[in-house]
């Protein structure tokens, strides 16, 4: 059987005010549809999976913010975590939980996140992955075709295609968020994708990835043979967690296994993480201004982000590429072009004013 996991549980810090600690950015409605990235994200995938066979990874703190969301899924499908630990302990930990309920299990790992246009050509891809690993194994990622040299995405060069399988190629390297200079050269080879953090594979196989490459958060997360999926589970995972090493799954087992395959997809995808990316898709007025759900009268203002919270109204004039975003407690007026700056800003505003303004 196929399930998904749906990563939910980040902060989203680059999209402050916005996403703060008690509602961040998975929670919110940032396009207006009247649903949330994580409603937007269940409905993707809903033709390819009921309920019972979803399941969300989350900060325990948002465990309500999910039943409030999504009262479709089961109760039991939530995993909380009692600590932040990046994603290969959640990936681990999901892992473990569902192979208990099925060993046979092939599992879709998916943020909570991200923006998709192109719906059904997604759910094709996810499909053909799935058919994919479970045929000829392996861990297969999807990445996405560059439509330019961003600099605010990973990514993943790839080597030989794999034959009877449209679009499937062997992973040669990857590489973190680059210079400007290095990411035009990526795109300009055609040999490059940008790594959209979705991850297709069968559960047995990423669980022997973690013990090869990843010894310790195996065996820390071995310790609960015969406790996942019962009334157990929950006590040992809260006593094991925080002791797990916080790193991502591309680190921990991608970088460094030699069975990694990527599927190109062309999705109309966007991660949404940062101000810029959301500028990028979002629709435009005719001064190029992307205003969110707020009032706002501009003079001279272009290429900007308007986001405003509540009963006031915005007057601008003469901003060109700037971020004016305000909820009930705080106010950011910052370039686009700095964007990247937000999540230091975001530990200097906790330092300076406390935890309540982020």
């Amino acid at each position: 059987m196929n399930y998904f996991v749906i990563m939910c549980g980040g902060v989203g810090s680059r999209f402050w005010p916005f996403s703060r600690n008690e509602r961040p950015k998975q929670f919110l409605d940032f396009l207006g549809t009247g649903r949330s990235l994580l409603q937007m994200t269940i409905d993707r995938i809903r033709p390819l999976a009921d309920p019972e066979r979803i399941f969300l990874v989350t900060n325990e703190a948002y465990v309500d913010q999910i039943r409030e969301h999504l009262p479709e899924i089961p109760a039991d499908n939530i995993l909380a975590e009692p600590a932040r630990r990046n994603t290969a302990p959640c990936i681990c930990w999901a892992a473990n939980h569902i192979a208990a309920l099925d060993p046979e299990a092939t599992m879709v790992i998916l943020p909570a996140d991200h923006l998709i246009i192109r719906e059904e050509e997604f759910r094709r891809t996810v499909s053909e992955g799935i058919d994919f690993v479970n045929a000829d194994g392996g861990l297969l990622t999807i990445g996405i075709k560059p439509t330019g040299p961003n600099t605010g995405y990973g990514y993943i060069q790839f080597g030989d295609a794999v034959e009877g399988w449209p679009g499937v190629m062997r992973v040669t390297a990857f590489t973190e968020k680059p210079n400007l200079e290095l990411a035009k050269s990526f795109v300009e080879s055609g040999e490059f994708l940008w790594n959209a953090g979705m991850f297709i594979w069968r559960t047995a196989d990423i669980l022997d990835a973690f013990r090869t490459y990843a010894p310790e958060t195996a065996a820390l997360f071995g310790q609960g043979t015969g406790k996942y999926a019962t009334a157990d589970e929950t006590d040992f995972v809260n006593e094991i967690y925080p002791q797990a090493e916080s790193i991502s799954v591309d680190y921990a087992i991608m970088e460094k296994a030699d069975n990694v395959f990527v599927k190109s997809a062309d999705i109309g995808w966007s991660d949404l993480g940062t101000w810029n990316a959301l500028y990028e898709t979002a629709p435009k007025d005719r001064d190029a201004n992307v205003i969110i759900k707020s009032r706002v009268l501009t003079e001279g203002c272009r290429g900007s982000v308007f986001a405003v919270e509540g009963d006031r109204i915005v007057v601008a004039s003469g901003l060109e590429n700037y971020i004016v975003a305000q909820t009930d407690r705080a106010l950011l007026i910052c370039p686009l072009e700095k964007e990247q700056e937000i999540r230091s800003v975001v530990n200097s505003v906790a330092s300076r004013f406390g935890d309540k303004y982020i």
